[in-house]
């Protein structure tokens, strides 16, 4: 190896480790899903295609739950309503599709992305022209769309047609390759690439950064922040979309759960909750890590309710560690 190569070697990976501190979310979450994969492979050898086509159903709805919270936390702002919207969407999707074609049910599904998109569109102007704080416009919407999904359908029921649930279960390119993981993978790049590439997400992020500091600067961040809680209610309505996918049938509660999870993955997956910092990469992560703590306590016959402790414990300890970090770095 000459000289040259050594020193390209060298620039290379002082690169990546400057990437590595600038992104430690981008960089860590990976190699920690990696090694949570080889964990469950250690206390459950058979872990095969089957398992993982499940695990991939599970954190799909979580994923885009996480989606949904971190666009919005980004901007500055926080939306409690993400899980009522899923609900919403879910019984829309479960009765308008229970007796038609594959066809018919992905006409409503684009129908229903309308719905969410705007819902994100009235939680924004509710904000923005009220001045009260996102935190109670989201929860009182939450309850407002809490109690339109039991209006809807008062029990879970409805349905949709097989071709349409295939879409996420099961795998067609590869058995290791789940269509559920497909999916999550064309909603996320065809919903957030067009975003953090435009001058959208420019706005976006710097609205979430320093809003005093964008708006002298010029930035509209009345209108970034509205954008951002519509595109969280484009995310929240593919999450709705995919637990019918996922269950087959609408039910009035299912989004519920979603609210909180959604937020521990973004704080897990590295997106600041002070905003300005973070992406979709370590969300949908942490998601998917999320799915798995309960799947793996059952592999050890430990009760699975013991996954809420474990996640709040990993929320406590990652919140706990960004807060040490910033504090070093100020003495610093």
């Amino acid at each position: 190896m000459t000289a040259i190569d050594t020193a390209r070697e060298a620039t290379h990976a002082s690169r990546m480790l400057r990437f590595a501190r600038r992104n430690p979310a981008l960089a860590g979450m990976p190699a920690l899903l990696v090694a949570a994969m080889l964990f469950t492979l250690l206390i459950h050898p058979s872990f095969g295609s089957f398992e993982l086509q499940s695990l991939a159903l599970a954190a799909l709805p979580l994923a885009l739950a996480a989606c949904a919270q971190a666009v919005v936390v980004i901007s500055g702002g926080i939306d409690l309503s993400v899980g009522s919207m899923m609900s919403v969407a879910n019984v829309l999707a479960g009765s308008l599709m229970s007796h038609g074609s594959t066809t018919a049910a992905l006409g409503w599904s684009a129908a229903i992305l309308v719905a969410g998109a705007a819902q994100g569109l009235m939680n924004g102007l509710l904000v923005k022209i009220s001045r009260i704080p996102d935190v109670v416009v989201t929860l009182t919407t939450g309850f407002i769309l809490g109690g339109v999904a039991l209006l809807i359908m008062e029990r879970p029921g409805g349905g949709a047609p097989a071709g349409f649930l295939d879409l996420a279960a099961g795998s067609w390119i590869s058995e290791w390759l789940p269509n559920a993981a497909v999916f999550l993978a064309v909603v996320v790049c065809a919903i957030w690439i067009p975003v953090v590439r435009s001058r959208l997400g420019l706005l976006i992020y710097a609205t979430g950064s320093d809003r005093v500091a964008a708006f002298r600067s010029g930035v509209d961040t009345d209108f970034a922040r509205l954008m951002a809680y519509v595109i969280s209610g484009l995310f929240s309505a593919c999450g709705g979309i995919a637990l019918t996918m996922t269950t087959g049938i609408g039910a009035p509660l299912s989004g519920t759960i979603y609210t909180l999870s959604g937020l521990a993955a973004i704080v897990i997956g590295g997106v600041s909750l002070s905003g300005g910092k973070g992406g979709m990469t370590g969300p949908v992560i942490a998601a998917i890590l999320l799915s798995l703590i309960p799947a793996d306590l059952i592999f050890l016959n430990i009760d699975p309710n013991y996954g809420q402790v474990i996640q709040g414990t990993l929320i406590v300890i990652v919140v706990m560690a960004g807060g040490f970090a910033v504090s070093w770095q100020g003495r610093k």
